[in-house]
């Protein structure tokens, strides 16, 4: 990384205190403890990492005035006493965003720190406060005009405008803001009962795709397409089952720990996605720190996931897919099918790939349009 570009965002950020993280004791040579590469007085390689840390506790978008890292600190605890299973993924954690004066200082902050490592082409998770810290995740698209497709998990959908709080309306901002440059977003695991129906006509009629959290737990692999092709994802602990993560303290139900795990790996192994944000987690809420340690196995399923994704190849290589060229409808369209992987690729009417399932190919040899297929055709 040029010296320039560490000096625009170091400053920043805090370094971490592994003092507080390992009672001054020393990690063993199998722990992921020994293996990143942390911030503590040095700034990290990140030139050589796939995967950097970061943490942001600002909550202030959630009403909490008071910063918290203890949060932040509890999942780095138990995620760098988790053994060391994939050699080939490295691991910068270059600290934790400084606060601002105000909210959005923190997301500008934020903002200029992902801008930075997005264009180095870097896989970034931040461990957050607050929802609403993923319009930072977004506005590193907006800044540079440039098309993005959103994914966020969580049993809430948060639109309300009769909330002064941005965590809980900050979906809002991201589908109105002027000039918009959301050119799909996906949701995961929303729970009925939380949802007001209107909610769910409007995303529906701006051609965004909805899915309750019984249809994802039936299928959870058809959710691989859909976060494969997202940029920006933010997974909000209220998705998980209270038993899995006792700090969601807004419903019993949703996903449990394993499922939560899979959809982390997704995202590792997508080429695609940049940042990845997990918030929602209050640590006063916790019991026998049981959250973190449900955050510190999704961190570990990332890198799963990550591990996973460097075996496939680039789609220019096309000697290494399956090519299936087909009618359906009167639409003439390829699907491509990864010999390494066995994953699915279909092509558009504008000839470009979107990420999809081997049940779309099934229906489309069915002369059916994939439902899939026709969504992202109508969006162009």
């Amino acid at each position: 990384m040029a010296f320039s570009a560490i000096d625009t965002i170091i400053d920043f950020l805090e370094p971490v205190n592994l003092s507080l993280l390992n009672n001054d004791e020393d990690y063993n040579s199998k722990q992921l403890g020994s293996a990143a590469d942390i911030y503590t007085s040095n700034f990290p390689d990140v030139d050589a990492a796939d995967l950097i840390i970061v943490g942001c506790s600002e909550a202030r978008g959630a009403g909490v005035p008071k910063r918290d890292d203890d949060g932040i600190n509890a999942v780095r605890a138990h995620f760098y006493n988790l053994y060391h299973w994939h050699a080939e993924v490295k691991i910068a954690d270059i600290g934790n965003v400084k606060s601002g004066a105000s909210l959005e200082d923190t997301y500008a902050a934020l903002q200029q720190i992902l801008s930075e490592l997005s264009a180095l082409n870097k896989k970034v998770v931040i461990i957050g406060g607050s929802h609403d810290i993923m319009m930072a995740q977004y506005d590193v698209f907006d800044a540079q005009q440039k098309l993005v497709e959103a994914v966020c998990i969580d049993a809430i959908l948060d639109m309300n405008v009769d909330s002064r709080m941005p965590a809980e309306n900050f979906l809002m901002q991201m589908f109105t803001k002027e000039p918009n440059y959301l050119k799909h977003y996906n949701h995961i695991g929303f729970q009925s009962y939380f949802v007001h129906p209107s909610m769910l006509e409007t995303i529906d009629k701006l051609r965004f795709d909805c899915y309750r959290v019984g249809i994802v737990k039936e299928h959870i692999e058809t959710m691989e397409p859909v976060v494969r092709n997202a940029d920006i994802i933010g997974f909000d602990i209220t998705a998980i089952q209270h038993s899995h993560a006792p700090a969601n303290r807004i419903t019993p139900n949703g996903f449990n720990g394993e499922e939560a795990c899979l959809l982390m790996q997704y995202a590792g192994m997508s080429s695609i996605a940049g940042s990845i944000g997990i918030y929602g987690y209050n640590y006063r809420q916790d019991i026998s720190d049981l959250t973190a340690k449900q955050i510190s196995h999704m961190l570990w399923y990332l890198m799963d996931g990550i591990q996973k994704g460097k075996n496939e190849a680039p789609l220019e290589q096309r000697e290494y897919f399956n090519e299936f060229r087909l009618m359906f409808a009167d639409f003439e369209t390829m699907f491509l099918q990864s010999k390494k992987t066995q994953r699915w690729w279909m092509q558009l009417p504008d000839k470009t790939f979107v990420a999809c399932s081997g049940k779309d190919y099934a229906t489309a040899l069915n002369n059916d349009i994939p439902e899939r297929w026709l969504r992202a055709a109508e969006r162009l």
